[in-house]
């Protein structure tokens, strides 16, 4: 995929609340390069914007899932930590439907990152990547399968868009998607990459 940089202050009014930011990993990140070739895409990682009012000047927070549990981070600082490795998706929708979609798939988001990260949910997903257990598992395409526990970065991206009726990667379970999934979605198309 050819990748079109745009700068944060340049891109910001055209970023969306309900947008969907992708990651890829840093050069020294190991981890993260295993969730990457796992996941059979460029992406490690998965968050999504919302704009936060503030007296006079709104500013774009990124919401996501990290190690330490959800948080509400400053997009603007997201952007100077990771140069050019921030990929933003926008939903693709009808304009009719897509304002309601996105309102209550973030106000579903800001309560997942009030959650700890799924980190047994994610164990589960890489588990079944192993080429031996992959013999005997079946595929999940069941949303329903949810047991509430706490999700993982794009699980909880999936699961707040079908939050806003909207089942973003169709014939996959919500506790099963990986950021790459997201990706490959129909409903979200690669906009730019953003560096400071």
């Amino acid at each position: 995929m050819k990748r079109t940089t745009c700068r944060y202050a340049k891109a910001r009014d055209q970023i969306a609340a309900g947008d969907v930011l992708l990651f890829r990993p840093q050069r020294w990140a190991l981890h993260s390069k295993l969730i990457c070739v796992a996941g059979r895409s460029d992406y490690c990682h998965a968050a999504m914007v919302d704009w936060l009012s503030q007296v006079g000047h709104p500013s774009l927070q990124c919401l996501e899932m990290v190690a330490t549990g959800g948080r509400s981070t400053s997009l603007a600082r997201q952007v100077e930590s990771y140069p050019g490795l921030i990929d933003l998706y926008a939903l693709t929708i009808a304009p009719a439907e897509r304002n309601r979609v996105r309102q209550r798939a973030v106000w579903m988001m800001r309560r997942m990152i009030q959650r700890p990260y799924g980190f047994c949910a994610m164990l589960r997903v890489a588990f079944r990547h192993l080429a031996f257990i992959r013999l005997f598992c079946k595929p999940e395409t069941d949303d329903m399968l949810y047991t509430g526990r706490p999700p993982f970065c794009s699980q909880a991206i999936a699961a707040a868009y079908r939050f806003g009726r909207l089942d973003v990667v169709p014939r996959l379970s919500d506790s099963m998607t990986e950021p790459g999934d997201l990706a490959r979605s129909s409903y979200f198309d690669y906009r730019f990459t953003l560096i400071p």
